[in-house]
This record gives structure tokens, C-alpha cells and sequence, in this order.
């Protein structure tokens, strides 16, 4: 190799390294792994002290616990709708998503207390225990799976998804809307929203006024995940555009992406990673979701569990996750000033396993719905002030 040649590779190598170590842009730098950056981030994220994060104070509701009878609660969503806090999540037996699964729901005037559970969606297809199939991995039994709350044109709809329980997922897959009744008091099912389709939180307004989200498709570890655009129109009138496809040139195995958008009106969407990286992956869109970029590992450590954020009333910017890679615990919460690069890290809930979060905020509160050990639906109640106080120090 001459000497021309080894400086033009010297140079493309230095210009490459230039742009990961610089701050993330969606239309200048979308291939930067940056992601949490500041003064006490050591070199290795993965050798944090997790358990010596700063303490969120926080006030510990329980909504549901079936740790007793040995059952299932998980996949936890909330809102705040017509004067009442709302929860709705998965409940099964013995082990999550087998036949016979059912959601059930919640509410609450203040947040802290919340009524007795009662069922949203009843048996799925008559599944009820003592039947054939029931609390089986079964291609025959089927399940019903916790999909979120979504207020759309001033109605309550909880989202739902339906499927074979032999895998993840079947084949029948199909994701369903039901309304709340006010008057009757109960949940309607008024159909399917999209087939062959599951989401993982309910829609958000895109800048463009279009409705979206996140879509798996039962085949979706052989073909990648998508997103899901429309909702105005009717019910069930979307698009789907192709995220992330399966293999190529990047080792992320996505699972249960988020997304939100950026004060610039652009969007960037999040992963976990099932392909063990123990960090989460990044993609981004200018064009209002239609097309994204190739997905980049980021420096922000994940345990391979659902995360969940969103942009505050203040402009900021949460990120609730399992951000120890080595296991779920504990759960922590993760600030940022532009929604791209994350300067804080706070410890929430642990010393034992606490995944599936879902955050939403009211009235200067972060209410952070999570499950624990997968039997029980837990709310972390957090003053949005408090995290003020809190900082981070040097390891």
C-alpha cells in the first residue's frame, strides 16, 4: 500500500470518528452512538453503579398484585381521561401471554387509590379456565395482550391484541380497539384497528396531524418492524412503512420500539435489542415516519426490556428503562434537554425485578406504571420538581 493510499484511508478513518463522537443530528449526523454524555459517564457505560444512582423519591402505589395466585400482570399502560387516572393491563396465568390471557383495567380519582380490577375484554374466543388449551403454549388457545390507552376524538379506546399463544406471535394476530361505554358503564370491542399487527404503545400525533405508531408483524423476527401511520380518517385506515428489516448489515434483533418527536419536528425512534448488545439502538426520520435511517448502537446500556419515554410539558425529555445490562433491576429514569442525548440518570425502583414501564405526566407529576416480577401493576408517583435536586457525581 503506497503512501497516498494509506493517508486517504487515515483520513476516512479519522473523518468516520469524528462523526460518532459528535452529538447525534437526524439529517447531518443520524450515525453517531451518542446518547448519554456528560462529566460523570465513564468511558464504559456498562460499569455504572446502578444501585448507587441518585434516589427519585417517590410515593409506591400498588393497582393490582397476583403474586399469591401465582398469576400473571404485565404490559402496564395508563392516562388521564375525563377526571379519572385509567389502567389497563395484561392478566394471565402462571406464566405471561398464554392461552387464556385476558386484560383487565383500573381507575382511579387521584392516582393512589385505584378500584378493584375488573375485566376489559373478557375470555379470549371463550377461553376459560378448565378448558382445553387454557394456560397452554397452544396454537389453539388463544390470548388477548395489553396494548395501551388512546384517547381519539374525545373517546376512551384500549388496544388490544389477539393471537394463537403457541409463539410470538401467531399467524391470526390482529390488534382491536374497545371503547369505553360511559353510559353502560363497560368496554365495547368495535373491531379491528389493523391485521396482523401488534403495537407497543397507543398512537401519538405526528407534527403532520397523522396519528402513529409502532408495528410487529407475526412474522416480524424473519422481516423487521414497521410503523404505522393514519388513524384520522377511520378507525382501521393506516399505512405501513418498513422501520428496520431483519439481518443485513446491523446485528439489532428489534423488539418493542418507541419513538417521539425532536423540537425540530423530526423523529427518532428507540430499540431494544434482543440480539444481546446490552445497549439500545437509534433510528431516524425527517420526513414524518415515512422513511427512516439505518438503526445505529448507541452508548445508552439496556437490559433487552420494554422501555418508555416522552417529551415534558417543559420541554424536556424522559426515558424510563432498565438501563443496567445485566438485569432488570432497577428501573431508572433518564433526562435530556433535546430529546437526542440523555445528561442524567436516575435510580426509581429496584432490588428486585421491575420492567414493563409506561410514564405519563399530570399535573406536575410523572406517574411511572411498572411491573413487578411480571405479578403485579406498580406506580411510582414522582414530583417532576424533585428530579432537580438530584445529581449526578463522578464515579
Amino acid at each position: 500500500m503506497n503512501t497516498k493510499h494509506t493517508l486517504l484511508l487515515c483520513s476516512l478513518a479519522t473523518a468516520a470518528f469524528a462523526a460518532t463522537a459528535k452529538p447525534p443530528h437526524p439529517r447531518t449526523n443520524p450515525a453517531s452512538p451518542v446518547m448519554l454524555a456528560a462529566d460523570w459517564v465513564p468511558a464504559d457505560p456498562h460499569t455504572i453503579d446502578f444501585g448507587k444512582l441518585p434516589r427519585v423519591p417517590v410515593q409506591h402505589i400498588v393497582v393490582s398484585d397476583v403474586s399469591a395466585q401465582k398469576g400473571v400482570n404485565q404490559h402496564n399502560y395508563l392516562v388521564h381521561h375525563a377526571g379519572r387516572f385509567w389502567a389497563m393491563w395484561s392478566d394471565g396465568p402462571r406464566v405471561e401471554d398464554m392461552g387464556g390471557q385476558v386484560v383487565k383495567y383500573s381507575t382511579s380519582v387521584d392516582g393512589v387509590k385505584w378500584d378493584a380490577p375488573k375485566l376489559l375484554t373478557g375470555a379470549p374466543r371463550g377461553l376459560v379456565p378448565g378448558m382445553p388449551h387454557y394456560n397452554t403454549r397452544d396454537k389453539e388457545g388463544f390470548r388477548y395482550i395489553a396494548r395501551g390507552l388512546w384517547v381519539r376524538n374525545g373517546e376512551l379506546l384500549a388496544l388490544v391484541s389477539l393471537d394463537e399463544a403457541a409463539g410470538f406471535f401467531g399467524p391470526s394476530l390482529e390488534l382491536r380497539a374497545f371503547r369505553w361505554n360511559a353510559v353502560g358503564a363497560k368496554w365495547d370491542d368495535i373491531g379491528v384497528v389493523q391485521k396482523n399487527a401488534i403495537n407497543n404503545f397507543a398512537p401519538q400525533k405526528l407534527p403532520s396531524g397523522e396519528w402513529a405508531m409502532t408495528r410487529r408483524k407475526h412474522d416480524y423476527k424473519a422481516i423487521g418492524v414497521e410503523f404505522l401511520i393514519g388513524g384520522v380518517k377511520r378507525l382501521d385506515d393506516w399505512i405501513s412503512v418498513p422501520v428496520v428489516g431483519a439481518g443485513g448489515d446491523i446485528a439489532l434483533k428489534a423488539e418493542e420500539p418507541i419513538w417521539w418527536a425532536l423540537p425540530d419536528g423530526n423523529l427518532q425512534a428507540l430499540f431494544r435489542d434482543n440480539g444481546k448488545s446490552g445497549y439500545i439502538y437509534r433510528s431516524f426520520s425527517t420526513d414524518s415516519g415515512r422513511t427512516w435511517s439505518t438503526p445505529v448502537k448507541t452508548d445508552f446500556p439496556d437490559a433487552r426490556s420494554k422501555l418508555h419515554g416522552f417529551r415534558l410539558s417543559d420541554g424536556r425529555y424522559v426515558l424510563v428503562s432498565n438501563s443496567n445490562p445485566k438485569k432488570r433491576d432497577p428501573l431508572t429514569i433518564a433526562l435530556s434537554d433535546d430529546g437526542l442525548v440523555f445528561n442524567h440518570l436516575f435510580y426509581v425502583v429496584g432490588g428486585r425485578p421491575v420492567d414493563y414501564p409506561h410514564v405519563m405526566e399530570h399535573d406536575g407529576y410523572l406517574y411511572i406504571a411498572h411491573s413487578g416480577a411480571k405479578m403485579s401493576v406498580e406506580i411510582e408517583r414522582v414530583r417532576i420538581a424533585d428530579l432537580a435536586a438530584l445529581k449526578n457525581s463522578k464515579p
